[in-house]
């Protein structure tokens, strides 16, 4: 791959700490419990050793809907992450967050070694995260809970601020010479995309509408996204919020007989294709894949060396990244394996 300047994703952040982790591996390991398990297409890269330590149990616990592919990347990175460092992986999910707080209460009663967990609804799940830290098992965040990790008690946080993604976004957006935006939420409630399209709002100089789908349903998602366009032919540019919805977007584009383009948060296989074609102008990557990775890897750090990444006291950023047909060629090879 080369490794000059223009072929990579663009930071428009810097980290804010570098995680202690050792070198990646995309060797794969199947889960305890919780879904199917992950694409084995990303398990030909080249091995970085194991680890020579006791084996532990983690459970990470996401929000993750059904069919949402973007969590299959977390996931990946994890369980390298876990078959790297001999540790017995447990993986649940539940975009209802009561039931992820019941998880999170399962992987207690399973006297676990470390919990992963994304805090997509943080007041959801203060209890249980209390009862974690009187059963004495250390706890990390990844991807959403980036304002309330702290708060919350957890040893470390893996992802991007979602406020800064939003408002490089809306630059983006203005260099772009759009005028008027529409930012779908495919789950409402969801403090993470809340503060995307507040961010986007915040630097966008044009007009901004916040559109909420179901995100569950694409179908659903398809036709409000066609009847928004339908009723505002002044739109010229629809920011989704997941790699799954941007197509979905681009089809209720057609439907609409409307000139807007599209753009997104997230990247998978799918969307790099579709950038690559033209028919998605950017996105927005946060590298779910080291996200997952660096949680597990952060707890076996924790229990076997004592380590903090960010010190405990700031978190591990992955993102945002811009990704688009300038750089695009660079990072498809990786998304076709279902790493980035």
């Amino acid at each position: 791959m080369d490794r000059s300047s223009h072929n990579r994703p663009r930071r428009i952040a810097p980290f804010v700490a570098v995680a202690a982790a050792a070198a990646l591996t995309l060797a794969g390991c199947s889960s305890g419990s919780g879904g199917k398990k992950a694409d084995e297409s990303g398990g030909d890269g080249a091995s970085a050793g194991k680890a020579n330590t006791p084996q532990m149990t983690v459970a990470l616990v996401t929000h993750q809907a059904p069919g949402d592919t973007f969590w299959d990347i977390v996931r990946k990175g994890a369980e390298a992450a876990a078959a790297k460092d001999n540790v017995k992986l447990i993986y649940s999910a539940d975009p209802n967050a009561g039931n992820q707080a019941n998880l999170v209460q399962n992987a207690i009663d399973q006297k676990v070694d470390g919990i992963a967990v994304t805090l997509a609804k943080p007041d959801a799940l203060k209890g249980v995260l209390g009862k974690a830290e009187k059963a004495g098992i250390p706890v990390v965040g990844l991807n959403s809970g980036l304002s309330d990790w702290k708060d919350l008690g957890l040893l470390e946080f893996f992802g991007q601020d979602e406020s800064v993604a939003g408002e490089a976004f809306g630059k983006k957006l203005n260099e772009v010479g759009a005028k008027n935006t529409v930012c779908v939420i495919h789950e409402q409630g969801n403090v993470g995309l809340t503060q995307r399209c507040d961010g986007l709002k915040k630097t966008f100089e044009g007009d901004t509408q916040i559109l909420n789908v179901n995100g569950v349903d694409m179908p659903s998602v398809k036709s409000t996204i066609t009847a928004k366009l339908k009723q505002d032919s002044s739109i010229d540019y629809v920011a989704t919020l997941g790699a799954p919805f941007a197509p979905t977007a681009v089809q209720s584009v057609g439907d609409a007989g409307s000139k807007a383009k599209v753009a997104t948060f997230d990247l998978n296989k799918d969307l790099t294709k579709a950038i690559q074609a033209g028919d998605i102008e950017f996105a927005v990557d946060q590298q779910p894949y080291l996200q997952g990775y660096l949680a597990i890897d952060g707890l076996w750090l924790y229990k076997n060396n004592g380590n903090y990444s960010g010190g405990g006291e700031q978190p591990v950023l992955t993102g945002p990244a811009f990704v688009d047909k300038s750089n695009v060629d660079a990072v498809s090879e990786y998304a076709a394996k279902g790493t980035r």
